[in-house]
């Protein structure tokens, strides 16, 4: 005897999954991994601080 399917079930269920398959292979293709997101962001804050290490100050006392 058949399987008896619910039709918007099965067809909600081929949608998801292609969605699912659409989104792993965007992942993929644009995605980083977390070792390459923690190397940007390491060197974010290398950056912003040889930045602040280099800001002058407001104050010009030095020149009066």
């Amino acid at each position: 005897m058949a399987k008896i399917v619910n039709l918007t079930r099965a067809r909600k269920s081929r949608a998801r999954d292609a969605k699912r398959k659409t989104a792993a292979q965007n992942a993929a293709k644009f995605g980083q991994t977390r070792t390459e997101s923690a190397d940007v962001l390491r060197d974010l804050e290398t950056l912003k601080s040889h930045l602040d290490q280099h800001k002058l100050d407001k104050d010009n006392s030095d020149l009066d």
